[in-house]
């Protein structure tokens, strides 16, 4: 009789312990994931993210190298930039979103431009989709949207490995020194406009990265495009590079076309150094003039090969 009522009041404590576990409160409020984006947005995800837009090249490039894939990709006449991206519907870009087929491909999260497209949050936040902002001013900003991208993908250590590689990349550029510094202008150019590059740009990290000097550093910043400046003729002349860089967003030979005629407005450009030693050279508008993503480590040793030629001259 005591051992079955000693196995009696066993049996209730347990049921009562059992009772006790599973009513206690469970904490189902905490998100999946909070990440920052370049603009210091906290963006909260409540669960892995499946469906990615991107508005921009450089960032389809580097969703396809942490090896996930796109629901949109930005708007081009020409092919895509990742072959396996070019059946992906189109969306729009950076500078114009295209919401009605944004809406349509139904994505979790749309990768966007900082700061062009944070007046476009609540559009894109109203379709279901979270917004990221990000920019590629310069090779660190790379490493830093690569960075994000990981964490938001699930991919830290293929990011990690990206991020190696750039810094690996730059340290034997810094370590291999060139036998001479080149002046370098860096022309920004779209139909009906030219810009010079500033260092704070993309491509005037580049150049200095790859041991070039922006006779550009002391023109005056444009207020409404912060990492370029009036391309001023008085002061270009003043300079007189060794090299002349164009480069080009969106159509190329238009612009190049367009910069030709500019300077032959000015009959004193072809005093200069570099427009006389032929050195008027053409970037890879893949590579230059537009965010890269992974292909950083290609324009780097573009810069080099080009550098190092007019070095020796």
């Amino acid at each position: 009789m005591k051992r079955e009522l000693l196995l009696g009041l066993c049996l209730l404590s347990l049921v009562g312990c059992q009772a006790r576990t599973e009513a206690a409160p469970t904490n189902t409020d905490e998100p999946f994931l909070e990440v920052q984006d370049f603009i210091d947005r906290t963006v909260t995800l409540d669960k892995q993210v499946e469906r990615v837009a991107v508005l921009g090249n450089g960032e389809l490039d580097l969703i396809y190298a942490l090896g996930d894939e796109v629901v949109g990709r930005p708007t081009s006449k020409e092919p895509a930039v990742i072959k396996e991206a070019e059946d992906v519907p189109q969306v729009g870009t950076s500078h114009e979103v295209d919401l009605e087929r944004l809406t349509v491909v139904q994505p979790d999260l749309v990768f966007a431009n900082a700061p062009m497209n944070e007046k476009d949050i609540p559009v894109i936040e109203g379709i279901g989709a979270e917004v990221l902002l990000t920019s590629a001013n310069n090779i660190q900003e790379i490493q830093d949207q690569i960075e994000l991208f990981g964490k938001v993908l699930d991919n830290q250590e293929r990011a990690d490995e990206l991020i190696q590689g750039i810094s690996e990349k730059l340290d034997r550029l810094a370590q291999d020194e060139l036998t001479k510094t080149p002046n370098v202008l860096l022309v920004y150019g779209a139909p009906g406009s030219n810009m010079a590059a500033l260092p704070n740009s993309l491509a005037g990290d580049i150049l200095e990265k790859a041991g070039g000097k922006n006779v550009a550093a002391s023109f005056e910043q444009l207020e409404s495009f912060p990492q370029y400046a009036q391309l001023n003729s008085e002061r270009v002349i003043e300079a007189n590079p060794d090299v002349i860089f164009f480069m080009a967003h969106g159509d190329p030979e238009s612009a190049e076309v367009g910069f030709i005629k500019e300077m032959e407005q000015h009959a004193a450009w072809s005093q200069l150094k570099a427009v006389k030693e032929g050195r008027l050279n053409i970037l890879p508008s893949e590579l230059f003039g537009t965010n890269p993503g992974t292909r950083i480590t290609e324009s780097l040793d573009y810069m080099r090969s080009e550098l190092e030629e007019a070095s020796q001259q």
